[in-house]
């Protein structure tokens, strides 16, 4: 199958590893020294790429094409997208318009209300700020008091000055991500996994595009998510906007069961990285049902396997990115690999680039060894200014 991906993060180096073990003729957008062997190169515009190359499929990772409605307009040229189109996605897209979404349905989720630019803050004690648009998992802030929540208003507003601040209650409670494929009726879920989004260990600092990450965390309220995401697709698709693409859905699992925290219209980095080494089979026919609106009849196939990803990343990260050369890299091995998010070649020497640089995932028969084999890697990486948390995944509810 011949297969355009379009991004050029972790996220598209894991969904590149996954397809190109199945011999697929890739060809990517953007450049990443972990497409390396995987495929031809082709910079450039998505959609004027697809229309030179007539793909079997175009598979889209980042949020950002999605918001600017690249499944439209590929659509109005007869070429299948793997991922929805621009009004589905707004269910990621605007956290305003989702969080009305799932109150329209009677989805599980927390009480909030909306600040229009200008409006005065109400008098709260804690919740959570959250910037209505894309801000690369960096637009939420979790407030323990006054001070803190009227901080994130003001640095909501400065991120985007003319937009609306969802203001919500504060739950508590476990995060678990639950993502499934989804054809506009139906959902295949993959496994439940975990992402580690603060900054330091101990969920310390400031939230992030994604620390690292664990698949599978084995929950009681597994199946109960999977209804809540297959509710939602049904509601979408009464509303007239049928969803075809993955569907994330970041709950809390409180006392009185799993709320919904956010919906993403794509796969999260990283846990895509950890999700992508335990399929067991081929997933572009799955990517294919999706755009065409037919899963097929039955579950994905996943390894009996436990995936541990490290996110290494600059030191000043989030704030600031890196810029040093690579001086060592761990070899991938059956049981690790290394997925590029922020690296390029410069002169032909591998530089670290961005603010997460590496996503290092070990895979193993238990979550302690695929834990162990991860870490074991991550002491290989050599950059000037490398950076990690030293627990993701020690304990999967603290």
């Amino acid at each position: 199958m011949k297969i355009l991906l379009v991004g050029g993060g972790g996220r598209e180096h894991a969904l590149a590893w996954a397809l190109g073990r199945h011999g697929h003729a890739l060809h990517f957008t953007h450049e990443n020294p972990g497409f390396d062997g995987l495929g031809e190169v082709v910079v450039g515009d998505p959609l004027e790429r697809a229309l030179a190359l007539r793909p079997d499929l175009v598979v889209i990772g980042p949020e950002a094409p999605l918001a600017a409605g690249l499944v439209d307009k590929l659509d109005a040229h007869s070429i299948p997208a793997f991922g929805p189109t621009q009004a589905a996605a707004r269910l990621e897209t605007s956290k305003v318009w989702s969080k009305e979404f799932m109150l329209r349905h009677g989805l599980p989720t927390a009480r909030a209300q909306v600040l229009a630019p200008g409006q005065t803050l109400p008098m709260v004690e804690q919740g959570v700020i959250k910037v209505d648009g894309l801000a690369a998992g960096k637009g939420v802030w979790v407030c323990t008091d006054e001070s803190e929540v009227r901080r994130a208003v003001s640095e909501a507003m400065r991120i985007n000055p003319k937009g609306k601040i969802l203001l919500e209650e504060r739950l508590s409670g476990p995060e678990v991500s639950v993502l499934a494929l989804s054809d506009g009726t139906r959902i295949t879920p993959l496994p439940a996994a975990r992402d580690h989004k603060r900054r330091f260990d101990g969920d310390r600092g400031p939230n992030t595009g994604g620390m690292g990450a664990v698949a599978p965390v084995g929950i009681p309220e597994r199946e109960e998510c999977v209804e809540i995401l297959q509710r939602a697709v049904a509601a979408m698709a009464h509303e007239g906007v049928p969803f075809r693409g993955v569907l994330y859905g970041g709950f809390m699992l409180t006392k009185k069961g799993p709320r919904l925290l956010e919906f993403n219209a794509r796969f999260g980095d990283p846990e895509c990285q950890v999700l992508m080494t335990l399929l067991d089979e081929d997933p572009a026919p799955w990517f294919l049902g999706v755009a065409h609106g037919r899963l097929p009849g039955r579950t994905i196939r996943t390894r009996w396997a436990h995936a541990c990803c490290v996110v290494v990343t600059a030191d000043g990260y989030p704030e600031r990115g890196a810029d040093a050369a690579v001086e060592a890299l761990p070899a991938d091995t059956p049981d690790v690999v290394v997925f590029h998010s922020g690296t390029a070649r410069v002169g032909g020497e591998l530089r670290a680039t961005g603010g997460r640089v590496l996503g290092v995932t070990g895979i193993g028969p238990s979550s302690e060894m695929a834990r162990e084999r991860a870490y074991a890697a991550v002491r290989q990486v050599r950059f000037e200014g490398a950076s990690y948390r030293s627990d993701i995944g020690a304990s999967l509810w603290t």
